[in-house]
């Protein structure tokens, strides 16, 4: 999928009109269709329900929809003055959706929950609009909106501005206020970078639940589908900075899944001053994430810098009952990146906080190689020792916080890594930590823990770096004949930990 395409559009899009106070004459808007009994338990057992039979295949939209160009989807557009709760000014909440087609072949059912009842959402081609490029396709009732975006007032009193969108699969992504679109999220990974193949869930239908006058909150109900499982998901969803949505989820395997992945996390790293030396382009650095964070069921803090390698990498970080891990973007300024359309430095990192103890496993990193900002080469999730058991239920909770990462785990967080040729022989490593009250005057009193599965490996040095206030650690290796090399450093004071432990994979 060309992502960064895909988001710009959504980016685009949400700085469409979609504000004005009342639907003119000749706008539909969204229609809602006959009410349906509904409940807490609705969702919980329909997933139940799904997973007692075979899998069916979802319906799918006529070819030719699947078949048009980007610049023919781009071309079509939701019209904001249709939205759901758009006349109804005490409504803190508007929801658009998304037309079919492209890389969204399948339909999703939209229901709206009022009390103890749902309505569905019709599927109607004139909320849409759109040029004369947009090419003449058929009309059938396989059709049916891709997605849904939700806006509210984030910022300025009387526009509403886009916070979180689910569309594609089981993807979602959201945003703090002030933040632009970046990583994204998932409901369930299954099989990923398995020799077979991944598996890709997909949630077939919504169920928003009518707002409350004046709330920043707000919940959404999943329906989740795939040939290995059925899954019941709610998310509450709560905007600002940052954003977070808390999960509640039961998944319902049809077969034992022994590869499933729990609050996965999708990302994009090509290049920094790691492996700057690989990519010619005027802007110093292009990731939506520059760092995996764990903090452990141990108390330990892990920062591992992400990697685009040459070959596919797969990390296991074991570990019982994690407090949380997630991907991060820690480089927040405009030279970080020099990018005035991507606008790196304002996307958001994204951690997952488990609600419940989730027992042993390991926090799982996929490093995929690419040569192109456009494709998402990061997966990250916590991968359940046993899988997940045919027959069973299996409940889980945690929340996703999309902002910055400076209230997760505990010791001086480190800003940035730098690696490079040494001046005459072997390869230096620069990383630099944050400043903190805790860091002593006297950085002779700072123990250097530097350790490595290979290669030789100095004592290194530490350094006041006047841009930061902080410190650098530096130490050098020379690799000999190793294809490759586990890192471990952190700083520590009076045989305790002074700063989060550093770890890297080194490779050729």
């Amino acid at each position: 999928m060309l992502r960064r395409d895909v988001l710009t559009g959504l980016m685009a899009l949400a700085a469409s009109p979609a504000i004005a106070q009342s639907t003119p004459a000749g706008e539909p808007g969204l229609q809602l269709g006959n009410a349906t009994p509904f409940d807490p338990t609705f969702v919980l057992e329909k997933a139940r329900a799904l997973a007692s039979e075979p899998y069916s295949e979802p319906t799918r939209i006529p070819a030719a929809w699947t078949e048009i160009s980007y610049d023919d989807y781009v071309s079509i557009w939701f019209d904001g003055r249709n939205a759901l709760w758009h006349d109804n000014p005490d409504t803190p909440l508007k929801v658009d959706v998304f037309a079919p087609g492209l890389y969204y072949p399948h339909p999703v059912d939209i229901a709206v929950v009022e009390g103890n009842s749902a309505r569905p959402v019709a599927f109607d081609m004139a909320v849409f609009d759109k040029t004369d490029k947009f090419p003449d396709l058929p009309i059938d009732d396989t059709l049916g909106y891709s997605g849904l975006r939700l806006r509210a007032e984030l910022e300025t009193p009387g526009i509403h501005t886009e916070f979180a969108v689910f569309q594609g699969a089981s993807y979602f992504r959201a945003i703090g206020t002030g933040d632009v679109y970046g990583i994204s999220a998932r409901g369930l990974a299954i099989d990923t970078a398995e020799p077979d193949g991944e598996e890709f869930p997909q949630f077939r239908a919504f169920w928003i639940e009518s707002p409350t006058p004046g709330s920043d909150t707000f919940v959404l109900h999943a329906l989740l589908d795939s040939p290995s499982c059925s899954g019941a998901y709610r998310f509450t969803i709560t905007h600002g900075q940052p954003l977070v949505m808390s999960v509640e989820a039961t998944v319902f395997p049809r077969e034992d899944m022994t590869h499933g992945g729990i609050g996965p996390l999708s990302s994009m790293f090509q290049f920094d001053e790691t492996n700057r030396d690989r990519f010619s382009d005027f802007r110093p650095a292009v990731h939506d994430s520059d760092g995996l964070l764990v903090h452990n069921g141990a108390g330990e803090t892990i920062w591992r810098p992400l990697a685009n390698p040459k070959t596919l990498q797969i990390s296991a970080f074991r570990d019982e009952n994690p407090q949380g891990f997630g991907l991060m973007q820690r480089a927040r300024t405009f030279g970080d990146f020099a990018d005035l359309f991507a606008l790196y430095h304002r996307r958001p990192g994204l951690w997952v906080e488990p609600g419940e103890g989730w027992g042993t496993g390991a926090v799982t990193l996929i490093e995929i190689p690419t040569d192109d900002e456009i494709y998402d080469n990061i997966v990250a999730y916590w991968r359940p020792d046993g899988g997940l058991t045919a027959g069973q239920e299996h409940k889980m909770s945690y929340r996703l916080i999309w902002g910055d990462d400076s209230a997760f785990g505990t010791g001086l967080r480190v800003l940035n890594t730098r690696i490079g040729d040494a001046f005459e022989t072997g390869i230096i490593v620069a990383i630099d930590f944050e400043d903190d009250p805790a860091l002593p005057d006297d950085l002779g009193s700072v123990e250097r823990l530097i350790r490595s599965s290979a290669g030789e490996v100095d004592g290194g040095i530490l350094q006041r770096n006047p841009e930061t206030g902080g410190v650098r650690l530096a130490f050098k290796f020379i690799p000999g004949d190793a294809d490759l090399i586990e890192f471990r450093a952190q700083l520590r004071l009076d045989g305790a930990p002074l700063s989060e432990t550093w770890l890297y994979r080194w490779t050729p």
